[in-house]
């Protein structure tokens, strides 16, 4: 039976190369970190070759672990789930370690196997991905976990010694021998032979700085990590420049923490490997690894199948929203009108509307010109899971639209990231919208009674029943004239059983 925790949780990672405290505001579908500090203290640095954890690593660990305790205590933290992994596991003094760490957090501290580690961290990516399918790679400090993951299903992992402070110190800070210790350790991992044509989801800081000088060459707009994807050939290039170049010398290398910036080459040298063993079609960073995996784990199988996605978005409606309520009559008012349209919509392109109608409304105490700059910030930078980059664009176009109108010309840095069809699909979305809250004034049990149809004749009709008679009016009507443009149609509001034609004449229904 799982513990009912209510109120913040907080995860203690004690890892290789940083000993890492984050704090979330509960245990959910899509928990939101509150606190998030760690401390490189290079607990896996030298292990390789003495077996044994450094004094001063050890003392760095300790401190920090004193510190995390204290802030615990000040976030009146519920629950604290602490765990240590390669450095600890694989040095000979690690149990005596664990022993300390504990005391000094005031929690148990679970030494996790290699397996174990590869495990949680698929889990990590699930719970952080929307069907997620492919092989999960985790590099730390002191290891290498590789898993397969399709949908909900984890296969068995395995662990690898080809951390970044491992593979320094076993090639004794030789690139080239470096490069020969992957191959040798990459050539018996069969669970690669699962990754052709699928995506390599990378966990790790290593590769997430790696993402980070990516997106910086290339002038990228998101500065969100998760769900960052890149082609393979191009995650293999840019890992071949890593590989050649001082670190220093890299275009933006000042995004780089000091401290990471020796070990970007041998992250290269192991994702390289990788890529050119196993050819995947895709790197995608994950953001979530094993601390959202063991967080996920204490879900019951019900909350677990929700989708992190709408459970996030549906937090922040309730959160903001002026009458949370009338999200769902949007996405009810909306269904209707797309089924009425007869357009293909893909699972995926339901859901993306859905969150677009839960996220609607979450920024109206803007300022009414500045609300599609904040309603594009909120969702481009919000900490949303189980969603890509095309689609956080998607959703910030939709939401610029519906403030700005139809034929704005929106953020083209934005709309560059987008297919033609879901910028179609955002301009549609916005004008229903558009059309919806000016019947409504964002206030729920109104769209239910006022249903929007593409009807017969070519018409587009909103429906509004006597007693809303005196809704109809000429920023209504310029509102759904608008929409039906974009469709080809003609615009109609219907009374009871009179149509109103978009000139404002009254004819029969």
């Amino acid at each position: 039976m799982r513990p009912e925790v209510k109120g913040p949780v907080a995860v203690v990672d004690i890892g290789s190369n940083s000993v890492r405290l984050v704090g979330y505001d509960g245990l959910t579908r899509a928990p939101t970190p509150i606190f998030n500090e760690k401390a490189l203290c290079a607990l896996g640095h030298g292990v390789a070759k003495t077996g044994e954890l450094a004094e001063a690593s050890v003392a760095k660990a300790l401190a920090a672990l004193r510190r995390y305790r204290a802030l615990i205590k000040i976030m009146n933290v519920q629950q604290v789930y602490a765990f240590a992994t390669a450095a600890a596991r694989d040095a000979s003094n690690g149990p005596a370690f664990v022993a300390e760490a504990s005391a000094a957090i005031g929690a148990p501290v679970s030494l996790l196997s290699g397996r174990r580690e590869a495990e949680l961290s698929a889990l990590g990516v699930i719970a952080g991905f929307h069907e997620p399918d492919g092989v999960v790679a985790d590099l730390g400090g002191g290891s290498l976990e590789l898993i397969d993951i399709k949908g909900a299903k984890v296969g068995k992992g395995i662990t690898l010694p080809l951390g970044g402070l491992s593979l320094m110190d076993a090639s004794n800070q030789s690139l080239r021998n470096a490069m020969r210790i992957a191959q040798e350790s990459l050539e018996d991992a069969k669970l690669l032979a699962k990754l052709r044509g699928r995506t390599l989801y990378a966990v790790g800081g290593t590769w997430r700085a790696l993402a980070k000088l990516h997106m910086r060459q290339r002038n990228y707009l998101l500065s969100i990590m998760h769900g960052y994807n890149i082609p393979a050939r191009e995650a293999s290039d840019f890992a071949g420049l890593v590989e050649r170049v001082n670190a220093e010398a890299l275009i933006s290398v000042e995004a780089v923490t000091p401290a990471r910036r020796p070990l970007l080459a041998y992250g290269a040298i192991v994702l390289d490997e990788i890529i050119r063993k196993a050819q995947p079609k895709q790197v995608t960073i994950s953001a979530t690894g094993v601390r959202e995996g063991l967080l996920y784990e204490q879900l019951s199988s019900a909350e677990q199948r929700l989708d992190p996605l709408i459970f996030g978005a549906q937090v922040f409606n309730d959160a903001y929203s002026r009458s949370p309520r009338h999200a769902e009559d949007l996405r009810q008012w909306t269904d209707r009108f797309m089924d009425s349209l007869r357009l293909e919509e893909s699972l995926e392109d339901k859901r993306l509307r859905h969150a677009a109608c839960l996220l609607a409304d979450v920024n109206w105490r803007a300022h009414p010109d500045y609300r599609s700059e904040q309603s594009l910030n909120i969702v481009v930078n919000g900490a949303f899971t189980g969603i890509d980059h095309p689609g956080r664009c998607f959703l910030a176009l939709t939401m610029s639209y519906r403030y700005l109108g139809l034929d704005a010309d929106v953020n083209p840095q934005i709309r560059v990231h987008v297919s033609p069809r879901l910028l179609d699909r955002a301009r549609l979305l916005a004008g229903a919208m558009r059309v919806g809250y000016v019947v409504s004034a964002g206030m729920a049990d109104v769209l239910p009674r006022a249903p929007l149809a593409a009807a017969a004749k070519g018409r587009l009709v909103l429906t509004l029943p006597p007693d809303l008679a005196d809704l109809g009016s000429e920023r209504l009507s310029n509102r759904l004239k608008q929409l039906a443009k974009l469709i080809g149609r003609e615009p109609a509001i219907q009374i009871g059983l009179a149509v109103k034609a978009g000139n404002g004449a009254v004819e029969t229904a």
